[in-house]
C-alpha cells in the first residue's frame, strides 16, 4: 500500500484531498464561483469581451414562461436546453430536428411540447441545480460537432477540457461521447477521455472507465494518431479565460463547431482528476513548474494571454522532454466562417 502511494507521489498525481485543500481552496475566492456555476452569468461575460459561446435563444425563469415556450421554438428545428445552475450534463436536452409537431433529440426519440414544458418545470424547480435551489433554463444554438471528429465520436458533441493553473493552461484532454455515455462527453457516463499534448495538440493516450484503450469503444478507431485542429487557437481560448474568471484553478470547457470553430462551453471551478489518467502524468509537477516560474519572475503570472498560452509549450517541454513537438500545419487545419452564430 505504502509503495503505491510512493509511486503515485512521484508521478505527481493529484488525488481529490489535495486538490480541494491546495488548489481549490488558496486559489478559487468563493465570491467568484457565482461566475462559473452560473451558465448564464458566463455566457453574458464571455460575449461582453469576444469570447465566442453558442447564442442563446432564450432564458425561461417563470411559469408564464413556460406557457409561452411554444412559440419561442415554432421557428426552432434544432435547440438546446439546460439548467443554468446544472452540473454534470444532468438536465440537458439536445434537440436535432423536427417531426411534424414534436422535436428530435440527439437520441432519435421524439419530444413533445408538453415533454418541454414539463422539462422546463423541473429545471424552475432545482431539481437539476447545485444545492436543489430553483433555478432558470437556456434555450441556445446547438453546436454542431465539426466533421474532423466523426469518426472518433459517437453521435454527441466532443469536447476539450482545458486546465488552467494561474492562468495557465497545464493540461488538456479530448472528451469523446460513447453509445454508453448516451451521446455525452462526460467520462463518469462513460465516454472516453484523450490525453492532448499542450504543444502540438496531437493525442497521447486514452481512457475510457479508467482503463487505458487505444481505440474508440464503439468504431474501433485508433485514438492515438489524432490531432485536435486549431490547437494554438483553442489553446489561447482557454488562456483568456483566466481574464474572464481569475480563478487560479479552473477548468475551461470548448466545443469545436463545424460552421464558427471553437466556443467555450462552459467554465469549472472544480475540473476533475481523471485528465491525469489520460495524460499518464498528475498534476503536480504542471503546478510545481508554474509556482517556481512564479517565483523566478518577481511573483507575478503574465497578465497577457498570448504569453500564458506560450508559457504551456515550455512546461510540457520541461516536464514532457520525450515527447512529439512537432508543430501544426495550419495549412492542414479545416476552414471556419466568419460569422458568429
Amino acid at each position: 500500500m505504502f509503495g503505491i502511494a510512493k509511486k503515485l507521489k512521484a508521478m505527481g498525481i493529484v488525488g481529490i484531498n489535495k486538490r480541494n485543500c491546495e488548489l481549490v481552496l488558496p486559489n478559487n475566492p468563493r465570491r467568484l464561483y457565482p461566475l462559473v456555476d452560473d451558465k448564464l452569468r458566463t455566457k453574458n461575460l464571455a460575449g461582453a469581451v469576444g469570447i465566442q459561446v453558442p447564442e442563446l435563444y432564450a432564458t425561461v425563469e417563470t411559469e408564464h414562461d413556460i406557457s409561452r415556450v411554444e412559440k419561442m421554438l415554432q421557428n426552432r428545428d434544432e435547440f438546446v436546453i439546460k439548467p443554468v445552475n446544472g452540473s454534470g450534463g444532468k438536465g440537458i436536452i439536445v434537440v436535432v430536428g423536427r417531426h411534424k409537431k414534436n422535436w428530435i433529440k440527439a437520441s432519435g426519440d421524439r419530444i413533445t411540447i408538453m415533454e418541454i414544458r414539463r422539462h422546463l418545470s423541473n429545471i424552475l424547480s432545482g431539481i437539476y441545480s447545485l444545492g436543489g435551489t430553483p433555478d432558470t433554463a437556456l434555450i441556445e444554438y446547438r453546436v454542431h460537432s465539426h466533421s474532423i471528429f466523426d469518426r472518433i465520436a459517437y453521435k454527441g458533441v466532443p469536447d476539450v477540457r482545458v486546465i488552467l493553473y494561474k492562468g495557465i493552461p497545464v493540461m488538456a484532454m479530448l472528451r469523446l461521447p460513447t453509445r454508453a455515455s448516451d451521446g455525452k462527453a462526460n467520462l463518469h457516463q462513460g465516454a472516453v477521455g484523450v490525453g492532448v499534448n499542450l504543444i502540438t495538440g496531437h493525442s497521447c493516450g486514452a481512457v475510457c472507465k479508467n482503463e487505458m484503450i487505444e481505440h474508440h469503444p464503439d468504431s474501433d478507431e485508433p485514438l492515438l494518431d489524432f490531432q485536435v485542429p486549431f490547437w494554438k487557437d483553442l489553446r489561447l481560448l482557454a488562456s483568456r479565460c483566466y481574464e474572464l474568471v481569475p480563478l487560479g484553478y479552473l477548468g475551461v470547457d470548448i466545443v469545436i463547431d463545424q460552421a464558427f470553430g471553437p466556443m467555450v462551453l462552459e467554465l469549472n471551478a472544480r475540473p476533475g482528476l481523471s485528465i491525469q489518467i489520460c495524460n499518464q502524468r498528475g498534476l503536480q509537477h504542471a503546478v510545481d513548474w508554474v509556482d517556481r516560474y512564479k517565483e523566478e519572475h518577481n511573483n507575478q503570472i503574465p497578465q497577457d494571454a498570448h504569453i500564458r498560452s506560450e508559457l504551456a509549450e515550455r512546461l510540457y517541454r520541461d516536464l514532457v522532454p520525450s515527447a512529439e513537438v512537432t508543430e501544426t500545419d495550419d495549412k492542414e487545419q479545416p476552414e471556419i466562417a466568419d460569422n458568429k452564430p
